[in-house]
């Protein structure tokens, strides 16, 4: 398994792909909603299996605190520790790369126990996006 950028148009194609798969088809997600003209404002994430693409995820940078978004692992993959190597890279891009030092996901609520063990902690009130129920968590780094 190989966690890297999204940097070239093949890459970035690919991590598309995989939200499309999992977010759009999966998940019945509005496409508008899913491609949500944040990407050119994002760092961009794929994950590769024998050259296959696998899971995708994304994070932004806003005001002070950095925005972890669309963790996607396709089906056949998940419980595999797909899910952590992508937190694990994006955590560390944030860490390298960035002066920020507080994390925020909005997790589905069936993601939620997944964020928590990687310390994540739920704030707030459950609310809905593309009509499935979401709760906000952070990290402190």
């Amino acid at each position: 398994m190989k966690v890297k950028l999204a940097e070239t148009p093949q890459e970035i194609h690919d991590h598309l792909k995989i939200r499309e798969i999992v977010f759009i088809i999966g998940q019945n997600v509005p496409r508008d909603l899913e491609l949500d003209g944040l990407d050119n404002q994002a760092t961009l994430v794929v994950v590769y299996q024998d050259n296959q693409p696998i899971g995708a995820g994304r994070y932004r940078l806003v005001n002070n605190y950095a925005k972890i978004e669309r963790i996607a692992v396709i089906e056949e993959y998940r419980k595999q520790g797909v899910g952590n190597e992508i937190m694990y890279f994006i955590e560390k891009q944030i860490a390298e790369n960035t002066k920020v030092e507080l994390l925020k996901l909005n997790s589905q609520i069936s993601a939620a126990p997944f964020y928590a063990k990687l310390n994540y902690i739920k704030k707030g009130e459950i609310f809905m996006d593309a009509g499935i129920e979401h709760i906000l968590m952070i990290k402190a780094i």
